[in-house]
């Protein structure tokens, strides 16, 4: 007879010291009370994990960077299993790949990766954990000319439902890795490490403009022909803020000269009623532009991060445009962006094409090959009292464009979402269900959106 499984790794218990710094999230929305959790320092730490939770019946929540919008990477009464402690980045110049580990934040990443001149194409916030992020598909500053996240992923570790650890490549359990490209994190297992291609980089050209909120209508028409089909190497997001904030503004990167963006920029400099308040362009090396975006600063020797962002109050929800939008929805975002409860809501617009357009919709998990850009409605706030309002003009705005867009982004995880799995994955739900039922049957891995391993038929995808 087998011994009983045991949790190994480094436990925090309900009672014990740093219990509850354990068990934050960074939506400060969401208090949840897990009845373990395990920081865990290898993949048979997660395994044990795996078949602990099992043997008792007790719900899992797989965490890496805590970010989750609605705070699922916790569970009240649950264990969660937290692979932060996972942090190593090791490259192979020779191969052109890194193995990364599950739990490192894309700081972390960025900085390993840039000290040999290269690359993965991820996002901006320097402490998203690189799992979540490439679970999902992966967007950021250099989706256009190099794909989303999960283009470059070439195999996962995962410790499956029965607690077994399995590599997913292109010779082996394939239909996993097709999944864990934009399937979304904590589906199927849990991963312990990534590896990736990587790509060769050295300075980029980024820029900011900024116009007076009353430029809106022309700004984001000018955007709207200009973002989605100019040249890939350039990736572009435009900030539409409430017009109490009296500006919005649009940032981007792209790998060349500050001469040829300055060049490329000239229809959004030179849109019609839309003349900016200010221009700034700045060639500078790939590793400054990082912390540029990410708030740490462009000198990489002084940047400071602490491993869990500061938590914020917020409710984000999202959707893409597939169409160029029209007049009714133009008018719709400047509406809602007109009678905003606070300066911190906003809209903001990320451009596609490029390289995210040239993979087809079902090559990966993710579906939202052929969208023009995507949207993320953003409310922030700091008192609790705030909460309701905030949260309804979120939804309000989202239900006010339904007309002009469809689908969602998982990254973007919204609770309150009708029809979420057909918004997320399109066409991909029953091939995405079939992966659900071949390694985890059970449903151990199990949260209020993940995917189910049977679905019913669904409408058409995007």
């Amino acid at each position: 007879m087998s011994a009983a499984p045991r949790l190994t790794g480094r436990v925090v218990l309900p009672g014990d010291p740093g219990y509850d710094d354990a068990r934050e999230v960074y939506n400060a929305r969401f208090s949840r009370r897990p009845a373990a959790i395990v920081f865990c320092q290898d993949a048979q730490d997660v395994a044990n994990a795996v078949r602990w939770a099992t043997a008792r019946g007790a719900e899992i929540r797989a965490r890496s960077g805590r970010h989750c919008y609605e705070g699922f990477s916790v569970v009240d009464a649950g264990l969660v299993v937290d692979v932060s402690d996972l942090r190593s980045v090791r490259v192979d110049r020779e191969r052109g790949v890194a193995v990364v580990g599950a739990g490192a934040d894309l700081v972390t990443v960025y900085d390993a990766l840039g000290q040999v001149g290269v690359t993965v194409p991820a996002g901006s916030c320097p402490t998203v954990g690189i799992a979540g992020l490439t679970l999902g598909g992966g967007f950021g500053l250099l989706s256009r000319a190099l794909g989303l996240t999960c283009d470059s992923l070439l195999a996962v570790e995962m410790v499956t439902a029965d607690g077994e650890v399995i590599r997913a490549d292109k010779g082996e359990h394939q239909d996993l890795l097709w999944a864990c490209q934009g399937g979304g994190g904590g589906n199927f297992g849990v991963v312990t490490s990534f590896t990736f291609k990587t790509h060769p980089v050295s300075h980029v050209s980024i820029f900011r403009i900024t116009w007076p909120w009353d430029a809106l209508p022309g700004v984001l028409d000018a955007w709207q022909s200009f973002a989605p089909a100019t040249e890939e190497r350039l990736t572009s997001i435009l900030k539409l803020t409430a017009r109490s904030a009296g500006e919005i503004s649009c940032v981007g990167q792209m790998l060349g000269t500050g001469e040829e963006l300055n060049r490329l920029l000239q229809p959004l400099v030179s849109a019609r009623g839309a003349a900016p308040l200010r221009v700034s362009i700045h060639t500078m090396p790939y590793l400054n532009a990082v912390g540029e975006f990410g708030g740490l600063g462009s000198d990489p020797d002084r940047w400071r991060v602490h491993q869990h962002q500061a938590q914020a109050r917020f409710k984000n929800a999202s959707a893409y445009a597939y169409e160029p939008f029209d007049e009714g929805a133009v008018a719709a975002l400047t509406a809602e962006l007109s009678r905003a409860p606070s300066a911190r809501c906003l809209v903001q617009l990320d451009a596609y094409g490029g390289a995210v357009g040239r993979v087809a919709p079902d090559a990966t998990a993710f579906p939202h090959r052929r969208a023009l850009w995507s949207l993320q409605y953003q409310a922030y706030w700091t008192a609790a009292a705030e909460e309701e309002e905030n949260v309804a003009w979120v939804e309000r705005v989202r239900r006010a464009m339904l007309p002009h867009t469809r689908g969602a982004y998982i990254n973007y995880i919204d609770a309150g979402l009708e029809d979420w799995l057909t918004a997320y994955y399109g066409a991909n739900v029953a091939r995405l269900a079939a992966v659900k039922a071949r390694y985890d049957p059970r449903e151990v891995f199990r949260f209020p959106r993940s995917i189910p391993r049977s679905v019913p038929a669904l409408s058409p995808a995007p």
